[in-house]
């Protein structure tokens, strides 16, 4: 999957060292430098078209993009009842849907993170673009649903 770099909103560091973000491509144009979690990259520049990570390029970095992404949650098993439709992160589900269980689910586009606790916390759940007829289906052990978020790793 390629990634549109033009989309990044924020990064998460997992190991110590540096990334700078660049404007334009071929590491040209304002940069901003990070070497922590940075939640909002947005107040630095406009667009991102290359980033440069000079140690171990092996080392994770978990980058959070805007667009692509559309999902349905459903009250009910099988695709029943309820059913809203998200396209970006929700810190707290049951404050947006006034849902405090999902009971089935379907990702249209992109991965997720299914946290059980709001504010992204608790057990997590990757979710890939299928059909989750069930709780079950993604690794729950009941239907709690706190938070979701948008995904895509950079290696």
């Amino acid at each position: 999957m390629g990634i549109d770099w033009e989309q990044i909103i924020s990064c998460g560091i997992l190991l110590p060292l540096q990334i700078t973000f660049y404007e334009d491509r071929g590491f040209q144009g304002r940069c901003y430098e990070c070497s922590t979690d940075c939640p909002n990259l947005q107040p630095y520049f406009s667009r991102c078209n290359s980033i440069r990570q000079p140690h171990a390029p092996t080392y994770p970095v978990h980058c959070y993009l805007a667009g692509s992404h559309r999902m349905r949650l459903y009250e009910r098993e099988d695709h029943k009842g309820l059913m809203m439709e998200l396209s970006e992160d929700c810190s707290c589900i049951q404050d947006r849907f006034h849902l405090s269980e999902v009971r089935s689910l379907h990702v249209l586009e992109g991965h997720w993170v299914l946290y059980e606790l709001p504010n992204y916390r608790g057990r997590q759940y990757l979710l890939r673009p299928q059909e989750y007829r069930r709780y079950h289906d993604w690794g729950a052990m009941d239907a709690k649903a706190g938070s979701l978020r948008r995904v895509v790793d950079l290696y």
